[in-house]
């Protein structure tokens, strides 16, 4: 085994690629999030689904895409196996990282980051079942606005799922978790990066809390717009 698959299989390779693989995601949830945002147009669906026909058909958007995915699972699976070697490390006590008061998080957030983590993960496989794997097989219906193309009606989808009251619920709470996860992911990330400055930790502190904040604040509030407007 080279130097290179040993650093990558040691806690600090791990936490490394936990801290970029959580930093390419955090930038993707702001992408998906503008695109999400076309829901609340009040145009029947017309400005989503160009949206979501787009981040079919473009083949930059389908390679960032692929790769996404795989940083999704790497991201989880590294995630767990840091969990257990932390736990076996302290002698069956539950995950901690001892810098926690270093980033100033909620120690609770820290401890139960695996948990939080794989609560998100089941939202993200359930979520990609619902949406892009029906995109996948064909089972969306076509529509065309003013003798346009045709486009697959995902938004159709999306608002029969949205006027379903349990599955609003079950969003907003899985957009909760994520919030939890993201507040002390977002700092821990730069911190595993060795990016700490006295001068501008604090900063990135602070924008870690304001995203972790308004960005699954934004996700939630869309299923609730839309069904307070729709039902």
């Amino acid at each position: 085994m080279g130097w290179f698959s040993r650093f990558l299989t040691s806690s600090i390779g791990q936490k490394l690629i936990m801290s970029l693989t959580g930093l390419f995601l955090i930038l993707f949830l702001m992408v998906h999030l503008a695109g999400n945002l076309q829901l609340l147009a009040d145009d029947g669906g017309h400005s989503f689904n160009v949206y979501a026909d787009f981040m079919a058909h473009n083949g930059l958007i389908q390679f960032v895409s692929k790769g996404n995915f795989f940083f999704i699972v790497l991201h989880a699976v590294l995630g767990i196996s840091l969990w257990l070697r932390n736990r076996a490390a302290r002698g069956g006590q539950k995950y901690a990282v001892t810098n926690v008061r270093a980033v100033n998080t909620h120690p609770g957030f820290a401890k139960n980051m695996a948990v939080l983590g794989v609560i998100v993960f089941v939202f993200i496989l359930i979520h990609l079942y619902q949406f892009w794997l029906q995109m996948k097989l064909d089972n969306v219906a076509l529509v065309s606005y003013e003798g346009g193309a045709e486009l697959s009606d995902l938004y159709e989808k999306v608002k029969i799922a949205f006027l379903n009251p349990m599955f609003v619920i079950f969003y907003v709470v899985s957009m909760a978790v994520i919030a939890f996860h993201l507040w002390h992911g977002f700092q821990s990330a730069f911190q595993s990066l060795g990016l700490n400055h006295k001068k501008y930790t604090p900063i990135i502190q602070f924008l870690g809390k304001v995203y972790a904040i308004l960005v699954p604040l934004g996700f939630a509030i869309i299923p609730i717009i839309f069904y307070l407007k729709n039902s």
